[in-house]
């Protein structure tokens, strides 16, 4: 798609989960830097608006939720009747595809299917087609840039909230600009994600060893506010939780000044990777190739199916369980969020610490 001039309007379309969206960042940006004076807007979820909170490269964000009522649906329909010169989609859904098609005369997206069933979808559209294997997303995204003829850049581009330091200065009880502390998020939303309660007191008691504070990350789920309530609780006087009272904004700039991240794969451990953390991210059933952690500074697809014992790139240490199945791309041993991931519930402390351990000795030296 090469366009006879610049667009004067251009929707993103990324209506997926947070990770997602926060690795559609450097399509925004590159978007932006191409066509500086033109309207840049994004449609996402809802529930996942945050995470372009202060994004410098669009000019509006708008949020829909799947379960709108058939009357906001319209009303949505309305707004974005033929508003844009260019609509561009990352997803390969039905929906994202109607909301191009309603947006603008010209239309480009990614399509994860090219038979019959996406016909109508190559007639609304210029599509490339999805690799969901072995291309990493934000690499997968900027193909998009690359066909409009753009330069494309690949800055993950963290939130920014101009409260964010006196948030933390009322929710932190150490001086947190100066003392050494880490991340932790050791509760992941999605079950199959998780890690061993156990595995995460060796940290914990690591960390105490060393004589630096833990903050422990989460989102506002009842459950995971709870969990993390509990285990600060348990070690008092290391662990604080921040679950459920922190932006991402806030918590972009808290990642920015800690020692290092530990976590799963998660929206937080793509922020931490992004704002430049030294991240160990510990991977089970998922696609490192696909979604492993974009290290700042990273200009290509930084990792490999299964390496033994870790990876590294950047700023960004990758361990995986050592099972043989790893990754089989499947939501748990019983295929559903629910369940757990033996891949991680077998994976040992000692291999945890060995990788932190090798994590700060290179970040240090």
């Amino acid at each position: 798609m090469r366009l006879s001039r610049p667009p004067a309007s251009v929707l993103l379309i990324a209506t997926r989960l947070i990770g997602d969206v926060l690795l559609n960042t450097p399509l925004l940006r590159s978007l932006r830097l191409a066509w500086p004076q033109a309207r840049i807007d994004i449609l996402v979820f809802r529930n996942t608006a945050g995470i372009l909170d202060g994004n410098p490269d669009c000019d509006e964000v708008i949020s829909v939720d799947p379960h709108d009522n058939r009357a906001a649906r319209r009303q949505l329909m309305r707004r974005l009747w033929r508003r844009y010169d260019l609509a561009i989609t990352t997803q390969g859904g039905d929906r994202p595809y109607l909301y191009a098609w309603l947006a603008a005369p010209r239309r480009l997206g990614l399509i994860g299917e090219p038979g019959l069933k996406s016909l109508w979808k190559r007639a609304m559209a210029e599509c490339v087609l999805l690799d969901d294997l072995h291309t990493h997303t934000v690499v997968q995204n900027l193909v998009l840039a690359q066909r409009l003829g753009i330069e494309p850049h690949y800055e993950v581009v963290p939130p920014f909230e101009a409260e964010a330091e006196s948030v933390l200065d009322r929710c932190l009880p150490f001086d947190w600009r100066s003392l050494p502390f880490a991340v932790l998020h050791p509760f992941p939303n999605w079950r199959y994600k998780r890690w061993t309660d156990a595995g995460w007191q060796a940290v914990l008691a690591e960390f105490q060893e060393r004589g630096w504070r833990v903050v422990l990350s989460g989102g506002p789920d009842a459950e995971e506010v709870a969990s993390c309530a509990a285990l600060a609780a348990a070690w008092s006087g290391t662990a604080t939780s921040l679950a459920g009272q922190a932006g991402f904004g806030t918590l972009a700039r808290l990642l920015a000044q800690a020692r290092c991240y530990v976590g799963p794969d998660t929206s937080t451990t793509h922020l931490a990777a992004a704002c430049g953390t030294p991240t160990l991210a510990m991977f089970g059933p998922s696609n490192p190739i696909k979604w492993g952690p974009w290290p700042k500074g990273c200009t290509s697809s930084p990792w490999q199916w299964h390496v033994q014992p870790w990876q590294r790139a950047g700023n960004v240490l990758l361990l995986q369980g050592a099972d043989d199945c790893v990754p089989c791309l499947l939501e748990g041993c019983e295929r559903h969020r629910g369940s757990l991931s033996h891949c991680l519930t077998r994976l040992p402390a000692d291999t945890v610490l060995a990788a932190l351990a090798a994590l700060l000795a290179e970040s240090t030296n």
